[in-house]
Formats: structure tokens, C-alpha cells, sequence
């Protein structure tokens, strides 16, 4: 339920008490607040933060932006954090918020997080407000979307590259791994993060245990007892630690997507690039029932064919109508980003016959949505920040190991050439960081007395395997809802009234579906 803001300090410093001494039964102090997150009374002022909404105009960061965020049923606030959780009378953060209020009277809000790291709630809340509108949910919760420390509207910006050197490929390169060959282009990268977010520690705070940290401040300031929240892809993670960490807080918790708990960093990039190549081997199932198919008429050969057509770019990029190249580099993310959704293959479909005839357009346009970049150059998606997080998330591997690793990815996803993706010695690109990890591997330990839960995820989710959503669900004791498909995440994206459904009941009323339910996209 949500309080009474006038008793909300009150209420505040009583919460945090009970939570410190239910954590201590538990075994899990200092697990909540987080290690290093300071006292109640350090985080006083944050906590009686009160939030001026106001039109989203200003909010955006490019013109397509500036359209999205332009219905006025949308409300835009900012709220204040510490930088660095030891320090709380330091340097202020400043995390990005979109709602859209409740239709009705609100029983409270509904937070968000899209995935990433590096995804935007707020753009999120806004590109998807005709299904929030029309959901039942927005009847009863204000829908927020959050854009956590260093993504897109949030201060400070984390920058590791220009938009521009994006565009002419300058960034460092994903493939199996990110293409780091020596502890010298490891520190030059360290360093030019730093420097373009404008320090060390506002590029060493951006790991996941400040983002929940923020969250549960977010929570009381938005007026909220416990925390309702949706979490896709990465912000499953978000959710199952904050789950973790302030059990007490949690009223609901959907994750869709979810993230294996149980999988080291290395292990969870291996099972994505497997799950990519099976998907890829149902899109050469399907181009093959074309006589004309691009990737020829045996699905078993479609990777070999692959590697032929994307070998002239290995040297020579392809050019565009538009005045950019194409490289072999992102011809990949464009597949990997059309795999996401069955929906998408006949445009990975299309974009590989274009380019097999000489024009590259299409095959950049699936490389744009991938960034979610925009027509005037914006970039939707923050890498910078994913590079940030994932190095303050996780235990760094050595040469050898992420050598090692990218020779297994090769194997397991051999639709992506292997010389060009995994030849040579790799390096994380974490090893110079300037800051050691924030997280232990396994990331989610100590659950005790946490609500039910409902874990949403797709049997042929490319990205995060549906074997992952099942140890999430067991990790945290919730319900699993199983949807057969073909696409990352379900619920609002896939057009099932059967997930939409059962996540709404449960959103509404806690009331969690059947075991071994299952719905399909």
C-alpha cells in the first residue's frame, strides 16, 4: 500500500530499523541497506526527497526522443542519490524518472527496468504507453520508468565513446567477446571512460549494487511500503537482488526474461551466443522452405553460406546510400539483433539477400535498431554504461580465460566466423578498471523471507534461455510462468493475452499462476 507522505520520514526510519534486525536474523547482514550503503540517518535527506512532476519536453535527448516523450499524459521527476553509497554527504547523483498516473486512485507504483545494462526506463514507459494505457494495471499504479546512474536522462553521464565513433566503427568491437588483443588497449579504454564521465568515481559507482540501492530510495520517495516491480532481461537481476536484499520491501516482483543465477558472467555470455545460434538455425530452417532462400536450401549449410557472404566485408566494408560502412562487425549485430524475435527473421531475411546483391542499407538498419539508434545519430542504447556496470558487476577473467571463452562461443554459435570473431589472444575488457567488483560470483545468495515472485520466460528465448527463468524461480522459491516462443520477453511485447493475463493478476493481486502453467506467443 502506499503511504501517507506526511508519515512517510516516520515510517522511513522505522522500516530501515526492522529491516537491520529481521537481515541479522537471516544471516545476511550487511546485505541490506548493501554493504557500504550507510545508516538511515546518513540517507536521511534523501529519503524525504519530494518530487516535482512535471512535463517530459525537457527530458529528451533527441528528436525522436522529443516526440515520445511529448504526450502529456507522461510526467517526468528526478531524484537525488548518493554518488558513492560510503560517502552520502558527497557528490549527488540524479536518476531519471517517467510516470504515466494511475487512472484511478493509485495503490501505488509499478517501477521498470527494461534490461540493459544500459536500457532506458523512461523511453521505455513512453514508446510503450498505448499498452499501458489500455491496461489494468494503469488503472490502479502509476507505471515509472527509471533510467538507472549513467543511462540516457540520469546524471552522471557515463561516456566511454562518441555517438559519432559508433558511427564510423572507432568503438571498441562485440563479437564472441569485445575485441580487446592487450592489456594496452584494456587501460586505453579504462582511461577513456574515465575521462569521459568525468572521473573515476562517477564511472566506478555504476555497478548493480548502487542500482538497487537507488531503487529502494526511489521506492520511498515515490511513496511506496514495499516495491512493485517489472524487471526484463538485466533488470531481472535488479529485482531478484533487491528481492535479496530487502525482503521485507517486496510486495511484487515479475521478471521477465530472466537472468540464470546460477551461471558465472562467462558462463551466461556462452548459454546467450547458444541460444543465438539456435535461433538462427530455425531462421535457416525457414528461409529454406523459399526456393530462392539467401542462405540456400540446406538449413545445415546456412552457417558455411553465412561466412561467404560476410567475407567481403572482413577487409572492406560495404558502404550506404547514407554516406556510413557496414562492417563484418555489424552485419552480426544486425542478425543478433533481428534473432531477438521470430517476428524480425524475414527482415534478417530480407537484409541478407540485399546485402548478398550489393546493397547494405537494410543490414545497417538492423544494426541501428540493435543501438536503438535514432535518424539523427542518438543512440538508444547505452553500451558505455553496459561496458561500466558489467565490470563493476563482475570478477575480472584473464587473457587466458576470455581467450578460452571466445574459442567456446566460436564453437557453440558457429554461424559467427570463427577467424574473424575469435583468432588471437583477447583480454577483458575490464582489466584495467580502476575499481574492483562490486558482486561475488554467484551473484544471488542469502534468500530467505522473500514474497512470492513470478518468473516470466520464453522456451526459445535467444538471449536469456528458458533454463536460466527456471533457476531464477527456484533460486527465489516464486512461480514460473512458461511461454512457448521464439523471442526475448513476453509480457506487453508479444501480443498473448494469456501472459498478459496472468502477469496482470499477479501485479493486481498477488495472485501467482498455477504450477506448470504455460501460455504461448
Amino acid at each position: 500500500m502506499r503511504s501517507d507522505p506526511r508519515s512517510r520520514h516516520r515510517q522511513t526510519v522505522l522500516g530501515a530499523a526492522a529491516t537491520t534486525f529481521l537481515l541479522l536474523l537471516a544471516g545476511c547482514a550487511p546485505a541490506a541497506p548493501p554493504p557500504g550503503s550507510g545508516t538511515t540517518a546518513d540517507l536521511g535527506a534523501y529519503l524525504e526527497q519530494e518530487l516535482n512532476w512535471v512535463g517530459c519536453k525537457d527530458t529528451a535527448t533527441s528528436k525522436a526522443d522529443a516526440e515520445l516523450f511529448a504526450n502529456p499524459a507522461l510526467q517526468c521527476a528526478s531524484v537525488e542519490v548518493p554518488l558513492d553509497y560510503d560517502k552520502p554527504e558527497g557528490k549527488k547523483a540524479h536518476i531519471a524518472l517517467t510516470r504515466l498516473p494511475a487512472a484511478g486512485d493509485a495503490e501505488g507504483s509499478l517501477l521498470l527496468n527494461p534490461g540493459g545494462p544500459g536500457g532506458s526506463g523512461t523511453s521505455f514507459v513512453a514508446s510503450t504507453l498505448p499498452q499501458w494505457q489500455v491496461s489494468p494495471v494503469a488503472e490502479r499504479f502509476d507505471i515509472v520508468g527509471f533510467d538507472p546512474r549513467g543511462v540516457r536522462s540520469s546524471t552522471p553521464a557515463l561516456d566511454c565513446y562518441t555517438d559519432e565513433e559508433y558511427d564510423a566503427g572507432d568503438a571498441t568491437r562485440f563479437g564472441a567477446v569485445h575485441d580487446i588483443p592487450s592489456t594496452k588497449e584494456a587501460t586505453e579504454l579504462a582511461e577513456r571512460c574515465a575521462d569521459g564521465s568525468g572521473g573515476i568515481a562517477n564511472l566506478v559507482n555504476a555497478g548493480s549494487t548502487n542500482v538497487v540501492r537507488d531503487m529502494d530510495i526511489m521506492r520511498q520517495v515515490l511513496g511506496d511500503d514495499q516495491l512493485t516491480y517489472l524487471g526484463y532481461s538485466y533488470g531481472s537481476e535488479l529485482g531478484a537482488m533487491y528481492a535479496a536484499a530487502y525482503p521485507e520491501k517486496v510486495r511484487a516482483i515479475v521478471l521477465d526474461g530472466a537472468v540464470s543465477p546460477d551461471l558465472t558472467a562467462s558462463e551466461f555470455r556462452l548459454s546467450s551466443f547458444t541460444g543465438l545460434q539456435a535461433r538462427f538455425d530455425d531462421l535457416a530452417a525457414l528461409c529454406a522452405e523459399s526456393p530462392d532462400c539467401v542462405l540456400g536450401p540446406d538449413p545445415a549449410a546456412a552457417n558455411d553460406r553465412l561466412h561467404e557472404i560476410v567475407q567481403p566485408l572482413v577487409e572492406t566494408p560495404a558502404p550506404t546510400t547514407g554516406g556510413r560502412d557496414l562492417s563484418v562487425w555489424d552485419v552480426y549485430l544486425g542478425i543478433s539483433g533481428g534473432l531477438y524475435s521470430e517476428a524480425k527473421w524475414p527482415n534478417v531475411i530480407s537484409a541478407l539477400t540485399a546485402l548478398q546483391a550489393g546493397n547494405a542499407d537494410q543490414m545497417l538498419a538492423l544494426r541501428d535498431a540493435f543501438y536503438a539508434r535514432t535518424a539523427d545519430g542518438a543512440y538508444g542504447h547505452d553500451f558505455d554504461t553496459n561496458i561500466a556496470v558489467r565490470c563493476m558487476d563482475s570478477p575480472r577473467p584473464t587473457p587466458e580465460e576470455q581467450t578460452a571463452l571466445a574459442r567456446k562461443i566460436g564453437e557453440a554459435a558457429p554461424m559467427f566466423d570463427i577467424d574473424v570473431f575469435t583468432a588471437g589472444t583477447h583480454h577483458s575488457e575490464c582489466e584495467a578498471w580502476p575499481a574492483p567488483p562490486t558482486r561475488d560470483e554467484p551473484w544471488l545468495t542469502d534468500i530467505e523471507g522473500i514474497p512470492e515472485t513470478l518468473v516470466v520466460s520464453v522456451t526459445g528465448d535467444p538471449a536469456t534461455p528458458h533454463e536460466g527463468g527456471i533457476a531464477m524461480a527456484r533460486a527465489l522459491g516464486g512461480s514460473l510462468l512458461t511461454v512457448d516462443g521464439k523471442q526475448h520477453g513476453a509480457y506487453l511485447l508479444g501480443g498473448s493475452k494469456c501472459v498478459d493475463d496472468a502477469v496482470n493478476k499477479y501485479l493486481l493481486d498477488l495472485e501467482t499462476p498455477p504450477t506448470d502453467a504455460r501460455c504461448s506467443l
